[in-house]
Parts: structure tokens; C-alpha cells; sequence
């Protein structure tokens, strides 16, 4: 008897970790696949395209919608940055989302913001009441909406989409940086195929720690912080690569609520984001999909590796721990609605090949991992599995995992070379082995809270994460002039 357990034992581990290990096959054949598609994007010689872009008269007008909820720390360097954009075309709807400290006031004094009677441009539904609307009286194309918070960005954004009078509207977090040509470069699909694409997204990389000036990324700095250099290594492989190759296949899921443009019809004609939803921005991107498909309405979302938004992550574990919960209760909300898309040959890859690998690795993955890796110690400890076995079977998974980063940060490094300093990329490189050692398995934990939660249904709670705000560069000294 004490046999055939053991050999049930030592096969449903097996088994287990064969998950993770085929999970962490395909997230590296992903990496791969989309480092071959950024080392040919970068060998594409596109920047004469950005100036005529910005010279001619087709190009499409752009909204930037930023929701802002006590964002004091930041807002005027992302104001900066986001104003500052090279684009022919621009205006800037920032809506002060119910904040508590001086975000509004620093914002009035620097714009000298006056209030106007607003000229709503669509009737989205919206839950927080319009306390007031306000120009710039600076020059610069800059509208800020006060309203009630409710407690969800979706809220705050369907009232800038109300106010926005461009064609394309660009969604952006308060505490987040756009590089200067970026906006140029997210849109330039747009103008290439404007009858078929209906979206587009960038790259999203950590400013923690980063040397700024007056909104601009001057010099990219890794943090001291471990927690963040995790997070650097994990966004450059979902963000720079893994969606790199989602989008050659047609299947792009996400675009991230930090950067993405879509064209401003469709998305009102959708009803605006999903106000209960916590994950908008994939929610808006498969609800936009499922809506053209239906009608069938040729469509293409688009990512862009090359521009990039800077954009503040948590430094505590308790703060990410709050985020990434939020974030997996949003995908159980996600795949839930849109359950008769997974697996229907009627939505193309996103529904035959996104939609059930997020189901079967995103969504159930932290079951597989929390369970397996509880299943493996007791095993052991009960002596059913040998303490080398054991072993084995997480030297496995720790080892692919830190080919899967290391593989991630050379392709960065050899495409981009972001960082110039040689003891950030040995950082990054540490760091992507750190994170197979605690904060995998934390990840799993909260990731799983958040699955429990959304099949409870449990009330979504958004939480805002605390601003620590941008790194300046310190200033110049100034030179004597000779008399």
C-alpha cells in the first residue's frame, strides 16, 4: 500500500512540475519569438517616417486620458513629459479622481487653470458626479475634470472620454513618463492602416530610481530595491516580448492601462471601459474584439516595441501583494464574461490560442504552482519523495526559469541597451534569478487569493498604490560669466 502512494504521490509531482516547466517552455519560445521580431523592428531604419508622421496633415489628433487620485508626488513631471510630447496634434485630459491631497492645487498654480462650462463630446455613463472642468489659461492643451471618486479608474476614464475631442485617445497612469517621440511611434500604425487598426500599445519599464528632468527619463537607473529589480526583469519579458509575439499572431490579450491607444468611436461605441471590471485595459482590448468580430468588422491591435512609458512600481511587498491580487481577480472577471470566446474558432487566435492560455496558465497557474509546491515539501518531509528528488524537481523549474530571464535581459540588452551602467545588467541578471526563489512562489500565493476572490465574486476593491515620486537629476552649476 505504502508503494502504490508513494507512486501516486510521486506522479501527481511529476505531473505538477511538468506544468510549470511547459509553462516556462512556452513563456521562453514566446521571449525568443519576440526577440527575433524587436531585433527586426530595430533594424528597420523608421525615423525619417516619425518626421514626415509629424509633419503631415493625416495624422490623427490625440486625448491623453489620466486618471489622478492623490498623486501629488508626480503629476507635475508626468504633465511636463505628456505636454512636452513631439506629436502635431495633442490635448491632455487629467481627471482628478476624488484625491485628498495637493494634486489639483499644484496642478491649478503651475497651468493657471481656470474654470470653463464643459462641452461634452459623448455620453458614457459614468457613476461619480462632474464637480467641475478647467482649462489652461498657460497656452498648453490641458483640461482637468474634477469629479467624486468611486473607487475605480474605469470611472475616472469614461469621464475624460466624455471630454476628449481627438479621434485617438492615448490612456495613461499619473505616475508614468512617456518618452518624447512615443506617442509618434504608438500612433504611426494608425496612419499605416487606419480602415483596420483599432488599437495599439508600447513598452512598459520601471522608473524607480531612474534620473529625471522635468518629466524626461535622462539617465534609466535600476533601483537599489531587489522587489524592483524583480519587477524590471518580469516587465521586460511580458511587456517588451511576450506581447511582442502575442500581437504577430493576432492574438494580443492586453495593452497595458499605462500605454495604449485606441480610436475614441469604438470605444464609446462599446459603452466606455467596463466600470466594475479590474482589468480594464484587457478587458477594453477583448471587448473591442469580441464587438468587430461579431460583426463581423475587419480589425488589427497592434503592439509597438519601441516606444516606451516609464511608470512607477510597488517597493514593498504589501503593496504588491494588493496590485497583483487586483490583478488576477480582474483576469477571473475577464475570462468569466468573455467565457464564450475561449476555445470558439469564431474569434480566431485570440479565442483558440489567448484566451485558454490565459485560462489554463494565467488563471489556474497559481493553483498548480501553490498546490505543487506544497504537494513536493510534505512529500518530502513525510518521506513519500526523497529528499534528492525533491531537489531535482526544483532545480528543474528554478533553472528554467532563470534561462526564461536571462534570455530576457540579453535580448534587451543586445537590442536596446537601456541601461549603460555594466552593475545594473549584473543586477538584472541576479535579479532574474531571485525571482524564481520567493517571489514566484509569493506571486503564486496573492494571485491565487485574487482567483479565489473573483470566483466568490467577491466586490472588486481598487486600490491606489502610494507615490514616492520621480528621481531628479540634480542641476547643472551654473558657470560665471566674465565681466
Amino acid at each position: 500500500m505504502r508503494e502504490t502512494a508513494e507512486d501516486v504521490v510521486l506522479a501527481v509531482n511529476w505531473a505538477l512540475l511538468g506544468y510549470v516547466l511547459v509553462l516556462d517552455l512556452i513563456m521562453l519560445l514566446l521571449v525568443l519569438a519576440g526577440g527575433r521580431r524587436v531585433s527586426a523592428s530595430r533594424r528597420w531604419q523608421g525615423a525619417e517616417g516619425h518626421r514626415e508622421l509629424f509633419a503631415s496633415p493625416l495624422t490623427p489628433g490625440v486625448s491623453v486620458l489620466v486618471p489622478a487620485h492623490d498623486e501629488e508626488a508626480g503629476v507635475l513631471d508626468m504633465l511636463s513629459a505628456t505636454l512636452g510630447l513631439r506629436y502635431p496634434l495633442l490635448e491632455v485630459v487629467l481627471v482628478d479622481d476624488g484625491s485628498t491631497d495637493r494634486t489639483f492645487e499644484l496642478v491649478a498654480a503651475r497651468y493657471g487653470l481656470r474654470e470653463v462650462t464643459p462641452r461634452w463630446t459623448a455620453d458614457v455613463a459614468v457613476e461619480g458626479e462632474v464637480l467641475s472642468v478647467h482649462q489652461a489659461t498657460t497656452g498648453d492643451p490641458l483640461t482637468v475634470v474634477r469629479k467624486v471618486s468611486v473607487g475605480r479608474r474605469s470611472d475616472a476614464l469614461n469621464v475624460a472620454l466624455n471630454v476628449a475631442r481627438h479621434p485617438l485617445v492615448c490612456m495613461v497612469d499619473a505616475d508614468s513618463l512617456l518618452e518624447p517621440d512615443a506617442l509618434l511611434q504608438v500612433a504611426r500604425p494608425f496612419v499605416e492602416d487606419p480602415d483596420n487598426v483599432v488599437a495599439s500599445g508600447g513598452v512598459i519599464r520601471t522608473v524607480n530610481s531612474a534620473l529625471t528632468d522635468r518629466g524626461t527619463v535622462v539617465e534609466p537607473r535600476l533601483s537599489r530595491n531587489w522587489l524592483v529589480r524583480i519587477q524590471a526583469v518580469e516587465y521586460l519579458r511580458s511587456f517588451l516580448l511576450g506581447r511582442t509575439s502575442w500581437a504577430d499572431a493576432n492574438a494580443l490579450l492586453v495593452i497595458s492601462g499605462a500605454f495604449g491607444l485606441f480610436r475614441r468611436d469604438l470605444v464609446v461605441e462599446v459603452g466606455g471601459l467596463d466600470a466594475l471590471s479590474l482589468a480594464e485595459d484587457a478587458e477594453l482590448v477583448v471587448t473591442l474584439q469580441e464587438h468587430l468580430r461579431r460583426a463581423g468588422r475587419p480589425h488589427r491591435v497592434v503592439f509597438v516595441p519601441e516606444p516606451v512609458c516609464w511608470t512607477e512600481v510597488p517597493e514593498t511587498w504589501q503593496v504588491l501583494g494588493r496590485q497583483r491580487k487586483r490583478w488576477s481577480h480582474g483576469l477571473g472577471q475577464l475570462l468569466w464574461k468573455h467565457k464564450r470566446m475561449i476555445g470558439n474558432p469564431r474569434y480566431g487566435a485570440i479565442g483558440l490560442l489567448a484566451l485558454p492560455f490565459f485560462l489554463v496558465f494565467e488563471c489556474l497557474g497559481p493553483v498548480v504552482e501553490v498546490v505543487g509546491l506544497g504537494s513536493v515539501v510534505l512529500s518530502a518531509v513525510l518521506g513519500l519523495l526523497s529528499p534528492g528528488t525533491a531537489l531535482v524537481m526544483l532545480g528543474l523549474s528554478l533553472a528554467l526559469g532563470t534561462l526564461l530571464s536571462t534570455a530576457t535581459i540579453a535580448i534587451e540588452e543586445f537590442s536596446y541597451h537601456r541601461y549603460g551602467r555594466a552593475r545594473d545588467v549584473l543586477a538584472l541578471l541576479a535579479a532574474g534569478v531571485l525571482e524564481n526563489i520567493g517571489f514566484r512562489q509569493f506571486h503564486s500565493w496573492v494571485r491565487l487569493r485574487g482567483l479565489v476572490a473573483a470566483i466568490t465574486r467577491q466586490k472588486p476593491v481598487w486600490t491606489a498604490m502610494p507615490r514616492t515620486g520621480f528621481t531628479t537629476a540634480p542641476e547643472e552649476p551654473a558657470v560665471p560669466v566674465p565681466a
